[in-house]
């Protein structure tokens, strides 16, 4: 697939999920819930232990029937060592141009983390395929909307502190997809399965203003 190709698929939903936990074994059994209940877009973080086996092993499980993706990719080392490990796309904080160069150059896409316009337009000269707006927590989806009236080639990902309640706000506001974690996470299986199915329907709802 073409970078673009990933992105698109990573984004479909307009939702992806990060997993980031204290265990090899806890992360997988995240994963498998969150796949199970219908997202098909997973970032791994690499705060995870093991975060770079598990990736390996959710993509030898999952073939093409979802998104797996590497987070927390700080520098080119780590960029490079997560696509061997099998990543689809990178995400970040932060915005690293060896990251972008690093990950491009084997036709992996980036979403590297920006708060502010300023950073916005240095991601997109720097190629970046999509902007993770880190911390979300920070903003509210009308500033989002502010921004994209300046810049609407900007492709937004609110993450952190995204809620349920307001991740379709966001993309009313805008936003390509939120990142989600621990909001999508508790309970059992079958809750879980629950809410994704209902964010899952309110987002396909959402439509920007």
């Amino acid at each position: 697939m073409f970078r673009w190709e990933i992105t698109q698929a990573a984004l479909a939903q307009r939702v992806f999920a990060i997993v980031r936990s204290g265990s090899y074994d806890q992360a997988t059994a995240t994963a498998d819930t969150l796949l199970a209940a219908g997202i098909t877009s997973l970032e791994i973080s690499l705060t995870t232990p093991f975060a770079l086996e598990v990736v390996t092993t959710l993509r030898r499980e999952v073939g093409d029937d979802a998104v797996i993706g590497a987070g927390t990719v700080l520098d080119a080392t780590s960029a490079r060592m997560a696509i061997d490990a099998g990543a689809r796309f990178l995400v970040a904080p932060n915005l690293d141009a060896e990251v972008i160069r690093t990950a491009h150059r084997y036709g992996i896409p980036v979403f590297p983390g920006v708060s502010s316009p300023t950073e916005m337009v240095r991601a997109m000269e720097l190629g970046a395929d999509a902007l993770k707006l880190f911390p979300a927590s920070s903003y509210r989806p009308e500033w989002l909307k502010d921004v994209r009236a300046a810049l609407p080639q900007a492709a937004l990902l609110p993450t952190g502190g995204v809620t349920l309640e307001n991740a379709p706000a966001w993309i009313a506001a805008g936003a390509v997809a939120c990142g989600m974690g621990s909001a999508l996470m508790e309970g059992d299986r079958d809750t879980v399965a629950k809410r994704v199915a209902d964010l899952l329907a309110r987002l396909a709802d959402a439509a920007p203003e």
